[in-house]
């Protein structure tokens, strides 16, 4: 992954689609553009279902993360 900066400052991870991380006062948010094309079996995708294309992971403080589901092992 390759970081870079667009829209104004927002951090972008670029793979083989853009990453966007947006960051709130109550988490972050990974957004995945294509998010909808993606493969979830271990059901990270937990934002943006109802979107054409568009998925994202929010993250909160204390949340446990899935680090195998997250690094796709």
């Amino acid at each position: 992954m390759v970081e870079e900066w667009k829209w104004r400052g927002v951090p972008v991870g670029l793979t083989i689609g853009i990453i966007c991380t947006e960051t709130y006062k109550s988490g972050r948010e990974a957004d995945f553009r294509q998010g909808r094309f993606a493969q979830d079996p271990s059901k990270l995708f937990n934002s943006s279902l109802d979107s054409n294309t568009r998925r994202a992971i929010d993250l909160h403080e204390g949340d446990e993360m899935d680090e195998d589901a997250f690094q796709g092992r």
